[in-house]
């Protein structure tokens, strides 16, 4: 397949086009919605629409917007989740949060009710440093997701705006965020591609992600983040590309490419740049305390450089941006994503917020928040705690003029033009999941990532090699085990060389006196205080990271790695090119 044309500054043209549409549009009244009609009230293009008309994305939205009532652009800037592993089937207790949070009992009733422009699927990984706002899940297998989303699809076809795909988004990161985590083929995490600098691989194995997530029914991504790693935060750690902008940016922009060749929607987030500080946004509000040259230099690149790929959306983050707008959360700041996001970084498409179910967000009701977030410059709402309550709101807002219809009109026409350029990909075939080129690029990608820090660049260890491990890790103790094993390595329960994981959340208590190696499978600070002669990072620990690693143990690859963060009394590498 093809790469899709896909820049998002184009639509600052249609969106100029649209002056005498902002002020018109129809309305039934403050009412809740009229049932929707069983087919799309938008018509296809007659014979008489020019057909750079009926073939442009930006074109075909403004036409359909011009067809909405106000409630249906309302419904159009909403993406919450839903509980619920179906559409239309659901559990006791799916109904039950579904009431809670939307008035109804299942995703499609929910979609149909609000008039939804999307949803989010949610879910829990291991290691998951956003399981605070994940209220439930709706992943199992991509069997189910592809049924979930089918479905999703049926419900919003039937939508006034049903000839525009509905956006089915999740946070598939890869590493410790990745929510469809059975089934596909896992790629290392940011962090490892970023060990790896090559730009190349990096595009090539998430181009293989965006053809396994477009086979699920997944358009959107939440991904990747282009935050720069400037601090040594937990919640971002390896989600994170590097710690500098010359790490991250290229590494954004494959990602970018990646995704979008296949027809996913790519999201850099979080914008301006969780990175610069340490503390959690899913909690508390975090200070960025750093200049404004500062985020000029460091925060900024990254996001300009997906931009530049031609990322179709930014998600704003939940921060206090102090050189900016103090005070404010960087969501709900006008200043951050209009004057700068969109007038100094020129960004053009579809502006996302962060969870905001999360606490910053939190401070106001789910409709004020909404009504702030769209004034700040947003287009699309994710994860409301009250579905019923923020599309309230927002039709409340737009009758007192407190949300302007153009704002409105604006978002929405974004959302369209994005959905629009999302159109006309063929979805793939779930036997698409774990191809053998998609299992080949994400080895490949894996193996440039493995960074020798400390000891031989390359070499066999002498065996025979006992695996241990951090408590928890047992699978990925196996899969090494495994690895080693069809290396050619003999494996012993006792005695031997220790090779010894750490990972996410590890510290210089879950390290070992006595181990020989010591390999850091998530961000490689804990190195600092390893003793083993041999330290060795892969950033990742999935099965093409076991398997890479292995290799390296067994004197059969090079590891060619370099560290994309800053390990104190550690080189980035002991191998030299």
């Amino acid at each position: 397949m093809g790469p899709v044309s896909i820049s998002p500054r184009r639509s600052a043209v249609a969106l100029a086009a649209l002056t005498a549409l902002l002020v018109s549009g129809c309305s039934d009244g403050p009412d809740r919605p009229r049932p929707a009609p069983s087919t799309p009230a938008a018509p296809a293009p007659s014979s008489a629409t020019p057909a750079s008309e009926a073939a442009d994305p930006a074109a075909r939205a403004a036409a359909l917007v011009a067809t909405l009532s106000d409630e249906d652009l309302v419904g159009q800037v909403l993406m919450p989740y839903a509980y619920g592993s179906s559409a239309t089937e659901v559990s006791a207790g799916s109904a039950a949060g579904n009431r809670a949070l939307a008035g109804v009992d299942t995703p499609a009733e929910m979609v149909a009710k609000y008039r939804l422009g999307g949803l989010i699927l949610v879910g829990f990984s291991a290691d998951d440093p956003t399981s605070g706002n994940q209220e439930t899940t709706n992943v199992d297998s991509p069997k189910q997701v592809r049924a979930l989303t089918d479905g999703l699809r049926a419900a919003a076809g039937k939508l006034p705006t049903g000839a525009a795909p509905f956006l089915v988004g999740t946070d598939q990161e890869y590493g410790v965020v990745t929510r469809v985590t059975d089934g596909v083929t896992q790629l290392p995490s940011p962090l490892a591609a970023g060990a790896a600098g090559n730009p190349a691989l990096t595009e090539a194995a998430w181009r293989a992600a965006g053809a396994e997530l477009a086979a699920m029914g997944i358009n959107l991504d939440f991904a990747p983040v282009a935050d720069v790693l400037a601090t040594r935060s937990t919640v971002i750690g390896s989600r994170s590309f590097g710690a500098t902008p010359a790490a991250a940016s290229p590494q954004v922009a494959g990602a970018v490419r990646g995704l979008q060749a296949e027809g996913v929607g790519a999201a850099v987030k979080h914008f301006p740049g969780h990175g610069l500080t340490a503390a959690d946004s899913h909690t508390d509000l975090p200070v960025v305390g750093q200049s404004r040259a500062v985020l000029d230099r460091t925060a900024f690149p990254p996001f300009r450089a997906g931009i530049d790929a031609g990322a179709m959306a930014v998600m704003s983050a939940h921060l206090d941006v102090k050189a900016v707008d103090p005070g404010t959360p960087a969501t709900f700041s006008r200043k951050l994503l209009t004057d700068v996001l969109r007038g100094q970084l020129g960004f053009q498409g579809v502006v996302i917020t962060d969870g905001m179910n999360m606490a910053p967000a939190k401070k106001w009701s789910p409709g004020e928040a909404a009504v702030r977030a769209l004034n700040a410059g947003n287009d699309l709402i994710l994860m409301t705690p009250n579905v019923g309550q923020a599309y309230d709101g927002l039709r409340a807002a737009l009758t007192d003029g407190s949300l302007p219809r153009a704002r409105l009109v604006e978002a929405v026409t974004r959302v369209l033009t994005m959905k629009f350029r999302l159109a006309g990909h063929p979805q793939p075939a779930l036997s698409t999941l774990e191809a053998a080129d998609h299992r080949k690029a994400a080895a490949d990608l894996a193996a440039a990532a493995v960074t020798v820090l400390r000891g031989r660049c390359g070499g066999a260890v002498n065996g025979p090699i006992r695996v241990t491990s951090s408590a928890g890790r047992d699978r990925t103790r196996a899969a090494l085990t495994e690895a080693l094993t069809a290396a050619g390595v003999k494996v012993v329960s006792s005695g031997g060389t220790v090779v010894h994981l750490v990972g996410y959340g590890d510290g210089a208590k879950d390290l070992r006196a006595d181990a020989a190696v010591t390999v850091a499978m998530d961000t490689p600070y804990v190195l600092s205080g390893a003793k083993s002669p041999t330290v060795l990072a892969t950033y990742s620990s999935t099965r093409a990271s076991m398997t890479a690693l292995a290799a390296v143990l067994a004197g059969k690859a090079r590891p060619t790695g370099r560290s994309p963060v800053p390990v104190p009394g550690l080189p980035a590498t002991t191998c030299r090119t």
